[in-house]
């Protein structure tokens, strides 16, 4: 292998600011628009050849994008007009070891200078190793995004055969019941009241953050000494019911509940029926949400009873659990695997790049 050459950001690759499009020029065209946060329309002209890389210039600083085929680089963003020759994956994966946040220039708006992270320092391998390094962690990337396909088919399937069976075929004799009357809604604990007493009795605490985007080090910590129904593991069904409303099953790690979370379980029926029937109404519950005067949107149990459900028979809901439950844990074993792909891309990925861990050329 050989030797890696020190040199600064600029001489790797060239950033160049994107070009003005007001949103009158928005059209129905095939060409992405790349904004800050990705993909914010479409064109009929690309200004960049692919593949290319952006990153947040103003707003949403430096989050790196990929782009596979030509776009149009929106004055948002930066955009690597020139790779100098280097792999342009590599490049894009060597880009998100950075926190550009850091470079903000201190502007109303945050902003990144490109002037100023073209001085920066680094060390890069050569083309043969990039084009190495950036085909194993490609190999994750597409792996991780088709289980994410996956499941998305997965879910519109499960999504499909609910309402087909309680919307489209609803039988008049099945019998009505409030959600609250399925499961239990467990709600969780003021978690900074239970610190950690030492370093070995203390698990991470579940709040709405973590919900969303998975236990970090940012992470808050409670005891591990709390009742058991408290404790969260990978499978648990949990409803945030406050701010950003949303139904979830936990895959990630044990933890402890938090409030303004409710833990759905039952003794009666089967984890898909709970489950579909809080997705179901979870738009209502958005609005209702939406539509209180306070700072924090949310429910109350109340809007639990309120929302009915429909309960089949005993007979019909075993066959509905048949076809609905290997769904539902294909969807969920497929999650895990993701969040360990995720995990193990996450781990290499500052290693790789450092020079830490070689890979064979």
């Amino acid at each position: 292998m050989g030797e890696w050459k020190e040199c600064k950001l600029g001489e790797f690759i060239v950033f160049q600011r994107g070009h003005d499009l007001p949103k009158t020029a928005m059209i129905d065209g095939k060409i992405p628009v790349a904004g800050s946060n990705g993909i914010i329309g479409y064109h009929d002209t690309p200004t960049t050849k692919g593949p290319g890389i952006t990153i947040g210039r103003s707003g949403n600083i430096g989050t790196p994008h990929f782009y596979r085929n030509d776009f149009w680089a929106h004055n948002t963003v930066l955009y690597v007009r020139d790779f100098h020759e280097n792999d342009e994956k590599f490049a894009y994966y060597f880009l998100n070891t950075f926190d550009f946040a850091t470079f903000n220039s201190g502007s109303a708006v945050p902003t990144l200078n490109r002037n100023h992270i073209h001085e920066l320092h680094i060390r890069i391998p050569p083309l043969p190793e990039q084009k190495a390094i950036a085909e194993a962690l490609s190999s994750l990337d597409d792996k991780i995004d088709l289980l994410n396909r996956q499941n998305k088919t997965l879910e519109a399937m499960a999504e499909t055969l609910f309402r087909q069976w309680f919307v489209e075929d609803a039988k008049e004799e099945w019998e009505e019941k409030p959600l609250s009357g399925i499961a239990d809604f467990l709600n969780g604990l003021a978690c900074q009241k239970f610190p950690p007493k030492n370093d070995t009795e203390k698990l991470p605490v579940l709040k709405i953050k973590e919900l969303s985007s998975g236990i970090t080090d940012s992470s808050d910590w409670a005891t591990s000494n709390v009742d058991e129904k408290y404790i969260v593991q990978a499978g648990d069904v949990i409803f945030a019911w406050s701010a950003s409303l949303m139904v979830k099953v936990w895959d990630g790690e044990k933890c402890v509940l938090n409030q303004h979370l409710f833990k759905v379980t039952s003794d009666k029926f089967p984890k898909w029926f709970y489950l579909m029937w809080c997705n179901h109404h979870l738009d209502e519950f958005i609005a209702i949400s939406a539509s209180h005067a306070t700072t924090m949107g949310h429910i109350k149990r109340g809007d639990l009873d309120n929302a009915m459900v429909l309960v089949p028979s005993d007979k019909e809901l075993k066959e509905m659990t048949n076809i609905a439950s290997p769904i539902v844990e294909k969807i969920e074993a497929n999650y895990r695997q993701l969040r360990s792909l995720e995990k193990l891309r996450d781990t290499l990925l500052p290693k790789l790049m450092s020079g830490e861990v070689r890979v064979k050329v």
